[in-house]
């Protein structure tokens, strides 16, 4: 039987620098997601990449000397190595600089100006540099750029346009008749009363006063502006071009979910509907704007100076310490925070003592009390139901919080099974178990449900802490990839090895301070 497909995206990340964690929180997100959907049978596409273009990215390689494609060369390079470093699963990674792209994005552009959905005009208006956009006197924030705060300035010039209001009430119909389509609610009701409801105005889709970008091929002193190239690499990636489209286009296309950072959710959710609307092409299935990850209480930035890096954070507590923290912390709608302290807090509390200890303390006894080997004597008492219930509903709980996107509630889910397992050991005590002879029997089921619950909870734990997880399956010597509580399995364990160490936060957070 053919696999159900999964095609998940994320934002392309924008080669202006360095991503720093908060940027990096994205990528671990959608491989989370990947990961899971691939355990549950899907036929997974999962892309990612770099936007390469535009006049910020022109100015930055000219302060550093070098050619725009050298810099965005290092850059992407560097993009792609921290991915890797947090041992994220992507199925491509896409450069918008590629030529295949670049071509396609031209007949795109052609094809809409030929239909008449793009036209020659002019610009007037306040523009932010660093955000790349335009905005009318109205859209100021005290004279600054509405969205980053920075200084604005006034240009004028010649530019292709692309007729948004044409396809306003289309789209207000399909949100409206798509609930699931803008994620979560509050985004949508956003997009709804702060754009769809005041009118949109047309917007600038090419621009003549720099050079680094797409030529607009009939018209060739414009490039194409960011968001026609940027937006457009979800598809043309996958094989879409104007005049045929690739079996890897019919298969995958229309997205399933694009996930994205909520500062970004008005050109994935109005512009980017619109351009596929004008192509003829169906609408992506989701667009999920999640929140940030802030640095105390504050967004990370350069002139702050707090900004914290993947790859530094993963040479400090390990790549599945880092992958846990952000997946737990940031909740499904609001932003979350991530400090050194914070970091370590969880650490020792989730990680180390709740499933590390429950790990090393069973395979101790099992080894101990049995040289490894451990079968169901099925010596049942009722202390043992609910251990056993929580097991079989593990799949059943984690499901309804992954359809949701509710990773970190997900997380909760598995460690309220390890929580449970661990006071099941403060139940039934072992050590005083084994100190009498009637009792062997049942002390063998006791560590036999324990094994059981870590070898389904490893399971689960394999999309979010996927090194973790392999290192569970390699303590407890199995190959049991049952789903369920297996009264039939038989383990002969191997040596237990601490999962994460306890750090002494006081120590720590000196040392830190002190790079």
């Amino acid at each position: 039987m053919e696999k159900e497909k999964y095609y998940i995206s994320t934002a392309i990340a924008y080669t202006s620098g360095k991503p720093h964690i908060g940027n990096t929180y994205e990528i671990v997100l959608a491989d989370a997601i990947a990961r899971y959907k691939r355990f549950k049978g899907y036929d997974v596409y999962f892309q990612t990449g770099t936007d390469e273009h535009g006049e910020k990215i022109q100015l930055k390689a000219e302060e550093k000397g070098v050619e725009p494609q050298q810099y965005v060369d290092e850059v992407a390079a560097e993009i792609k190595r921290i991915w890797d470093c947090m041992n994220t699963t992507y199925d491509r990674f896409v450069r918008t600089t590629d030529k295949n792209h670049e071509l396609k994005v031209q007949h795109i552009f052609k094809k809409l100006f030929d239909q008449g959905d793009i036209y020659l005009g002019k610009y007037e208006g306040w523009y932010c540099t660093p955000c790349e956009s335009f905005f009318t006197e109205t859209q100021l924030v005290d004279g600054k750029c509405p969205d980053c705060g920075r200084e604005v300035s006034k240009k004028s010039e010649e530019a292709y346009f692309f007729k948004l209001s044409k396809y306003q009430d289309r789209l207000m119909k399909y949100i409206e008749e798509h609930p699931e389509f803008i994620q979560p609610e509050s985004r949508k009701n956003e997009m709804i009363n702060n754009f769809l409801k005041p009118g949109l105005q047309d917007l600038c889709v090419s621009r003549t006063s720099f050079s680094w970008g797409i030529p607009v091929d009939f018209d060739p002193k414009h490039v194409v502006y960011v968001w026609l190239d940027a937006l457009t690499n979800y598809i043309t990636n996958i094989g879409y071009d104007v005049d045929n489209q690739t079996e890897e286009f019919k298969k995958y296309w229309p997205a399933d979910l694009h996930l994205i950072g909520k500062d970004i959710i008005r050109f994935h959710t109005i512009y980017w509907p619109i351009f596929l609307m004008a192509l003829d092409i169906p609408l992506p299935k989701q667009v999920f704007g999640h929140p940030w990850l802030l640095f105390g209480n504050d967004k990370m930035s350069k002139s702050k100076g707090n900004i914290i890096y993947a790859d530094d954070l993963v040479k400090e507590f390990g790549v599945d310490a880092v992958r846990y923290y952000v997946l737990h912390e940031i909740p499904f709608a609001n932003d979350g925070t991530i400090t050194y302290e914070l970091m370590i807090e969880r650490i020792n509390s989730d990680l180390a003592n709740i499933l590390g200890n429950l790990v090393n303390r069973t395979i101790s006894m099992a080894n101990k009390y049995f040289d490894g080997k451990v079968t169901n004597k099925k010596v049942t008492e009722s202390v043992d139901k609910e251990l056993i219930d929580m097991i079989n509903a593990l799949d059943k709980n984690v499901d309804e919080k992954m359809e949701k996107l509710e990773i970190g509630a997900s997380l909760d889910v598995i460690f309220d099974l390890l929580r449970r397992s661990n006071k099941y050991i403060d139940e039934t005590t072992p050590w005083t178990l084994a100190k009498e002879e009637d009792k062997k029997d049942r002390l063998e089921t006791v560590l036999f449900n324990l094994l059981e619950s870590i070898r389904v909870a490893a399971i689960y734990l394999k999309p979010y802490l996927p090194d973790t997880s392999d290192n569970i399956f390699a303590q407890l010597n199995t190959t049991n990839d049952k789903t369920y509580y297996d009264e039939e399995n038989v383990y002969q364990v191997g040596t237990p090895s601490p999962l994460f160490q306890r750090i002494d936060k006081e120590k720590k957070l000196a040392e830190l301070e002190n790079k």
